[in-house]
């Protein structure tokens, strides 16, 4: 047994199973269950609640800019703000999340743009990651870290992935924004990671002058 025959077992590089084991990384749900593969232990049992309301808490997470990435506040110590929302007939008992958009470089994507200050109604990716298999034409909530986590970034997009690599592409009247391309290269480790975080199903905003 060790860390690179575990990375191996999930599919990971090296350095992530070595973030885990130095308290920096936590293994999401689907890891937990490979890893007791691994270990030739039984996986923790989890218990789904079925949703029996119409309406369920959505947690605003912050702003994603649409046209470069924004740095999320480590230190924000404020208590989340929640709005009451219908479940997702699709996927009821995956966390919904809200998301702000800044930024104009998604106010041509079709058949329906996303301006500044529209409310983004997405749902974890981490919830339904085993359900949902990301395909071209999806338009993701993407973030980025570097320096070992310490500095994360979020930016909307719409996903693009080819053979040898993963593209974020803006989709703008403004051609000063560009795609952000991910090669798939598991022996690459630049210390910066790019992962999807949410899935975008609906935006929202209200009609100005009330």
């Amino acid at each position: 047994m060790s860390q690179t025959g575990l990375a191996k077992a999930l599919g990971l590089h090296p350095s992530a199973i070595n973030k885990v084991v130095s308290g920096k990384r936590q293994l999401k749900s689907h890891e937990v269950a490979g890893a007791a593969v691994y270990f030739g232990e039984d996986a923790p049992q989890t218990e789904l609640v079925p949703v029996t309301t119409g309406l369920v808490a959505a947690r605003v997470a912050g702003v994603v800019e649409a046209g470069t990435f924004r740095e999320v506040d480590e230190f924000d110590q404020s208590e989340p703000i929640e709005v009451m929302l219908p479940r997702d007939e699709k996927f009821p008992n995956a966390r919904q999340l809200l998301f702000d958009c800044s930024g104009d470089s998604m106010n041509d994507l079709r058949p329906r743009p996303i301006f500044p200050g529209d409310r983004l109604v997405c749902i974890s990716y981490e919830d339904v990651q085993h359900l949902v298999e990301l395909r071209s034409g999806m338009v993701v909530v993407v973030e980025r870290t570097r320096d070992s986590g310490h500095f994360r970034e979020w930016s909307v997009k719409q996903l693009e992935l080819f053979g040898d690599r993963a593209e974020f592409h803006p989709r703008s009247t403004n051609l000063k924004h560009k795609p952000i391309v991910i090669q798939r290269d598991h022996e690459a480790d630049d210390g910066v990671s790019v992962q999807v975080i949410a899935l975008v199903r609906r935006v929202m905003n209200e009609m100005p002058g009330f």
